[in-house]
């Protein structure tokens, strides 16, 4: 169906009935997933209306779930995972280098701890947050961040995801401009598209998001800036102090942006976490979920930010509706409180980034330099479009996430890198692995 059948099909007068009118057509299949819907104007003058109804139509339908906005691409209807996801392998026989899990063996058993949390009953109307997890978490958080901000709010979301989600939410309505990273982490690209976003790429480098990068999603006009200051995921790449000051430079000029940094990897990095939230920023978050050290399945993150961000996540945020279990915030406090168990998340830590340098070290023997980067894999330059390589990969037996799936930009430059999650990997497995790797790439470039 092209634009004009699309918009020919599309009736109403007002915003609900020109969303009531698009959503008949998604369900009876006339506009099938990623069909492209008019472009407002063109809409707004088919159906005689104000300009602004058709975007409070298209709105509607975002908020839904039903269309998703794509910036210069227009919007199109929601499609079944449109971002790929971590975890991705099913059923394959392939060896899956590909899935950014942490180890099951690193984590934390909880059974130990599970008596300890129990046997206190939580009814409607308690606090959000677990006292004893919020003061513990305040002290946490409050310790990282710049000077000048020292009045930290703590709210418990079901991990970064929920924290992500709401955040924006909270702050900014659908259409509004949202930087992320290019190339970024899948769920926040997800996040992005889903929520009716216009996503804004930002290069990144080993050293951060760049500062070229963040002027001109600046003068884009961003309402909020989600990034992640260290063990970026894919590129590995952490936040440098040079980089940090001049970021918080640029941004001391917009102090009304909404800056999230997703500390993701927190207690495992190797990395010193340094903040570009400059001092006395009006709008800001930082969020630090367990999943990677606790597990994923743990489904908790823990939110330090500005008062005013803080209540209106709140907002989001009420006893007996959208609380993360008390049962569940208690635990984790046992388990990040235990001597034992923070000493195990340090050796988690150290082995992540040891077999990270042992897979560079591999790939350097074929004549491949990487950097170990911080995080649970390695973003390896294939100097090969990265789809064929992967591909070629695939015939060699091994599994691996082509850089294109973590791009921002449906325009961007096809990517020439592989992320490879290879912890788990032996000496032998991973000098097979880099070899597998470099006779890919060599295939690729024929």
């Amino acid at each position: 169906m092209t634009h004009d059948d699309t918009a020919g099909a599309i009736r109403g007068s007002t915003a609900a009935e020109i969303a009531a009118s698009v959503r008949g057509l998604i369900e009876r299949g006339e506009l099938p997933p990623a069909a492209a819907l008019p472009p407002v104007r063109a809409l707004a003058e088919r159906l005689g209306v104000n300009r602004n109804t058709a975007v409070a139509a298209y709105r509607q339908l975002a908020a839904s779930g039903l269309v998703e906005s794509r910036g210069r691409g227009g919007t199109r209807v929601a499609a079944p995972d449109p971002v790929a996801r971590e975890g991705f392998a099913r059923d394959t026989g392939l060896r899956d280098v590909g899935t950014g899990n942490p180890d099951p063996r690193l984590i934390p058993d909880p059974s130990t701890a599970l008596a300890s949390v129990v046997g206190r009953p939580v009814l409607y109307g308690a606090p959000v947050a677990d006292p004893e997890l919020e003061a513990w978490a305040h002290a946490w958080l409050a310790a990282d961040l710049p000077p000048g901000d020292e009045d930290v709010r703590v709210s418990v979301t079901g991990g970064a995801a929920d924290a992500l989600e709401r955040l924006l939410t909270a702050m900014l309505a659908q259409g509004d401009a949202v930087a992320i990273e290019e190339p970024g982490f899948l769920t926040g690209i997800h996040m992005v598209r889903v929520g009716g976003y216009r996503a804004v790429p930002i290069e990144v480098d080993a050293e951060g998001i760049t500062p070229s990068g963040l002027r001109a999603a600046l003068d884009e006009g961003v309402r909020a800036i989600v990034c992640t200051p260290r063990a970026q995921n894919p590129t590995g790449g952490s936040l440098s102090e040079a980089r940090a000051a001049e970021l918080r430079g640029i941004l001391t000029a917009h102090p009304y942006v909404l800056v999230i940094e997703d500390d993701h990897f927190s207690m495992l990095s190797r990395r010193p976490y340094l903040s570009l939230i400059p001092r006395g920023h009006r709008r800001w978050a930082l969020v630090r979920s367990v999943s990677k050290f606790l597990g994923p399945d743990m489904g908790l993150a823990l939110v330090g930010s500005d008062a005013e961000t803080a209540a209106r996540l709140g907002m989001r945020l009420r006893p007996g509706t959208a609380w993360v279990s008390h049962l569940l915030q208690r635990l984790s406090l046992a388990l990040l409180t235990d001597e034992g168990v923070r000493a195990q998340i340090d050796r988690a830590g150290a082995h992540y980034a040891e077999r990270n340098r042992a897979l560079c070290a591999r790939l350097a023997d074929h004549g491949i330099a990487c950097e170990p980067g911080d995080g649970l894999s390695v973003w390896v330059p294939a100097g090969a479009p990265a789809h064929e390589t992967a591909a070629a990969l695939m015939r060699r037996g091994w599994l691996a996430r082509s850089g294109d799936e973590f791009r921002v930009a449906a325009d961007a430059e096809p990517s020439r890198h592989l992320r490879v999650t290879a912890h788990h990997l032996d000496d032998a497995a991973t000098a097979e692995l880099a070899a597998a790797i470099a006779a890919s790439a060599a295939e690729a470039r024929r």
